[in-house]
């Protein structure tokens, strides 16, 4: 089952509204994923520096977590958001952040990092875990999210989408992988490291080391038709893009809209009822084995 929303932002005076119209969509897919939700929001990103999003078990430890980075590293800014914290430090400190982390907070987890995106992933109705962190007052260009069901694995944050396995970059994913397990060994190979039993996760890390070999996103999306076995519908982030792809036969839903002001994907056309000027907006169904993709 599972739900995917997409919001582009083509239109900057729309972007203060990119997280209250993200939250509404996520809601509206709570019934196609009520067991875990999670999304990723492209902020502003500031010259010389990275963003770290980080996840404790708990926002007790997290925010205990926050306070020693604060001690150590004195420049980071720090937002908490309840079980996640994002944290903005300049890139010659970055290094010694990450590893610091490793060492003396291996508890806490990195689940994206960048120069301008930001994810956040738990348990919980979709509804509830975007209140929780605090969505509808985020702002950006674009965002994209995941309602889950899970049907083959246990409900945890682990299993939770997005999965970022690259800077800047990540991917949500309605459907299943066939041939992920090989693609593990093949990734393991090439240095990149999955971290749960998650097929989305593989197919991320599929999509990086693509780019590592120098593909654009597009490109990347299209040679993983012939490398990706199974039924997916993916929406992908970059640090300037949003990119679509449904596998050759397609038989997972999906409908899109476009404006002057934005694109937008659903699961489900209700998904995309509430967004403004809907009612002008060209709409339609992505076509199989096919990569939409939008840069700003």
């Amino acid at each position: 089952m599972c739900g995917i929303v997409g919001l582009f932002i083509k239109d900057p005076a729309l972007e203060p509204e990119l997280g209250k119209l993200t939250a509404a969509m996520l809601a509206t897919m709570s019934d196609r994923g009520p067991d875990s939700a999670g999304f990723a929001v492209y902020g502003k990103g500031q010259k010389g520096h990275s963003k770290l999003t980080l996840r404790s078990k708990s926002a007790a430890a997290m925010k205990e977590t926050a306070k020693r980075i604060g001690r150590e590293f004195g420049k980071a800014e720090i937002t908490l958001h309840d079980t996640h914290a994002v944290v903005s430090i300049d890139d010659k400190s970055l290094p010694r952040l990450t590893s610091w982390i490793a060492k003396e907070s291996p508890e806490t987890e990195l689940v994206g990092s960048g120069k301008r995106m930001a994810l956040f992933k738990e348990v919980g109705r979709p509804e509830s875990v975007t209140e929780r962190f605090g969505l509808e007052t985020m702002s950006g260009t674009h965002a994209i999210g995941h309602t889950r069901m899970a049907t083959e694995s246990a409900v945890t944050t682990d299993g939770a989408h997005p999965y970022s396995t690259g800077s800047d970059q990540c991917l949500v994913h309605n459907g299943s992988l066939s041939n992920h397990n090989n693609l593990r060994r093949v990734l393991a190979r090439e240095g990149l490291k999955i971290e749960t039993e998650n097929d989305t996760e593989v197919a991320a890390g599929y999509l990086t080391w693509r780019m590592r070999e120098g593909k654009s996103l597009g490109d990347a999306l299209k040679v993983s038709l012939d490398d990706l076995d199974g039924f997916y519908t993916f929406v992908v982030g970059t640090e300037n893009g949003f990119g679509v792809l449904r596998d050759g036969i397609a038989c997972k839903p999906a409908v899109m809209a476009e404006t002057d002001q934005y694109v937008a994907f659903g699961s489900e056309y209700r998904v995309l009822a509430g967004l403004p000027g809907i009612e002008k907006a060209r709409i339609w169904e992505p076509e199989p084995a096919t990569v939409y993709f939008w840069e700003r």
